[in-house]
């Protein structure tokens, strides 16, 4: 081969070739992003499954009926006080990871499930009068979004 034709070669591999090896690079970079969001969304959903199993195995606190529990010890209190804190500190955990402003798209979908377990919690009386004490500390845009979702159940 002449000269012209190696130059020709690289004029059309740089004209070519390069902005396909940038486009699969910038592919290939938001796959990872994609596979490294649903890691976190999958290791911050684990430990609500780990939260389930100690509300579970303190099931004389009632921590799934619709209202508040009666008659607690001190010891249930307090109990029930240091898992509440377990769940605040875990939904803190999962707005700072997972919360978005965007209004559609994989990342709203894993915050709405979020979403859901906060308001659920919320809808208990004895949860929501934890909260101060609770959220002393805390992140303050954590704090404001969890205390507007317990404004919105006390009706």
């Amino acid at each position: 081969m002449d000269v012209a034709t190696w130059e020709l070669l690289s004029y059309i591999v740089t004209t070519v070739g390069l902005p396909v090896a940038i486009l699969v690079f910038l592919y290939e970079q938001k796959k990872e992003r994609a596979n490294e969001d649903e890691e976190v969304y999958q290791l911050v959903s684990d430990n609500y499954q780990d939260f389930l199993k100690i509300a579970l195995e303190h099931s004389d606190l009632h921590l799934y009926s619709a209202d508040e529990t009666p008659q607690l010890s001190e010891e249930q209190r307090e109990r029930k006080l240091i898992i509440f804190s377990m769940l605040v500190s875990l939904f803190e955990r999962a707005y700072l990871l997972l919360y978005t402003d965007e209004t559609s798209g994989p990342h709203v979908r894993r915050w709405r499930s979020w979403e859901d377990y906060m308001r659920e919690w919320c809808q208990r009386k004895d949860f929501r009068g934890a909260l101060p004490s609770l959220l002393e500390g805390e992140d303050p845009e954590f704090v404001a979004y969890i205390r507007a979702l317990a404004a919105k159940n006390l009706s």
